[in-house]
């Protein structure tokens, strides 16, 4: 199975550099970086969508009511409730396999933006990948995305994830350094790259990542019941695993602090901003509009491109965890250590609340808990993480509103 892993990364190399999309490898992207420290154009009003025929056939997640007073996990889930989100599934059979994980981007802010799928993400990890910009792990359980990306390469801290959440990965390559660590390692044969069939949109199951070309952009995009399918027909073992960890209650838990606005900064180019609606009950999440020239930070609405919805989540939590240099600029790579615990902030209905990250092992989701130990519960529904380093600058609340400042290693 290596091997066909290995087959499909050559393909991928070959295939890339003809269609005229991202670089074989990060090694060219990582001595320069992917997109210049400049001002760009807002994202066009009106931008083409690829063709599908059919729309994959999905299960929409409900909280049904009333929620159980005990809540849900942290263990124990009963069979048709998703314990990522906590939430009931209409048919419990999408619960029979691995979650897939895809690697989005969406940098630079044109023509990449608006991305795609993320609105059927169960868990996101927002993490700091190199040259002052963050790129998404997303994580497809209770919901498939008929397309998912646009489909970037990846970084050392996604080995730790695809481990956590025993998934399939899908990805566009990565520097040799990284690809070594992923090749090398008990979960290669979930690894899922460019290579087979047209590739050409819309996915299959002979090629479930597929090019879409407006403009010239070569995007890369993926089909969730496509990888699983491809990934059943290379005989990969696509059976339902243990993902136990996560507590969830309906109930707003009794402590914590008003909190509106959640600002992330990963630099002067990249940062997010999440406000709390109250009609939706949710964070809704805007994305940085301009690079910041010391005039003050500019936003617009992060809007997935499947739907054409602004991106939410019911849980905004931004872990410190710690960060260093594999490599040091100008080609830099950061290791982020994904394991054992450390402080946290989690937001949901509105408020904050200081508790703490755990992973107790390798194979062991990332659940929260209060200062003595007993399990925070998360709001039922989808989880944003908002990974930062210990060494970041986090500011008093002012006016509800909370401000984390990536600072690197």
């Amino acid at each position: 199975m290596k091997k066909l892993s290995i087959m499909l990364f050559i393909t991928f190399m070959v295939t890339a550099c003809s269609l005229g999309g991202p670089t074989p490898t990060e090694q060219v992207a990582i001595q320069a970086p992917e997109i210049s420290a400049t001002p760009t154009q807002p994202n066009p009003t009106a931008t083409p969508v690829p063709p599908t025929e059919t729309a994959t056939a999905t299960f929409t997640p409900t909280a049904t009511a009333p929620y159980p007073l005990e809540g849900f996990g942290p263990n124990n889930f009963p069979s048709d409730v998703n314990p990522l989100t906590g939430l009931f599934v209409a048919n419990r059979r999408v619960l029979d396999k691995r979650p897939v994980a895809v690697k989005i981007n969406i940098v630079p802010r044109t023509g990449t933006r608006p991305p795609w799928g993320l609105s059927n993400a169960d868990i996101v990890f927002d993490y700091y990948q190199n040259n002052g910009y963050s790129r998404f792990h997303t994580i497809f359980y209770g919901e498939d995305a008929n397309l998912a990306g646009s489909i970037r390469s990846a970084r050392f801290p996604d080995h730790f994830l695809i481990r956590m959440y025993k998934s399939i990965f899908a990805y566009g390559s990565a520097d040799p350094l990284i690809n070594e660590r992923l090749f090398g390692s008990e979960y290669s044969d979930r690894l899922v790259l460019e290579g087979g069939g047209s590739g050409l949109c819309p996915p299959n199951d002979q090629a479930p990542l597929c090019r879409f070309d407006p403009q010239g952009y070569a995007f890369l995009l993926g089909g969730t019941s496509e990888i699983h399918a491809y990934a059943q027909n290379q005989g990969v073992d696509d059976n339902r695993q243990n993902l136990d960890g996560m507590y969830f209650n309906a109930e707003i838990p009794t402590a914590g602090q008003t909190a509106k606005k959640i600002n992330v900064s990963y630099s002067r180019d990249s940062y997010a901003l999440w406000e709390y609606d109250l009609s939706s009950e949710k964070y809704l999440r805007s994305q940085d509009d301009s690079f910041d020239q010391g005039e003050g930070e500019t936003f617009a609405p992060l809007i997935d491109r499947n739907n054409n919805e602004q991106i939410s989540a019911d849980n905004v939590v931004v872990l410190l965890m710690e960060h260093s240099y594999y490599r040091k600029p100008p080609a830099e790579i950061v290791e982020i250590l994904v394991s054992g615990s450390g402080p946290a902030y989690a937001f949901r209905d509105g408020k904050v609340y200081e508790v703490r990250w755990n992973i107790p092992g390798p194979d062991r989701v990332l659940y929260l808990t209060d200062q003595d130990g007993t399990p925070f519960p998360y709001k039922p529904g989808n989880t944003w993480y908002q990974v930062i380093g210990q060494s970041s600058s986090i500011s008093e609340p002012e006016e509800d509103s909370w401000r984390f400042e990536f600072l690197t290693p």
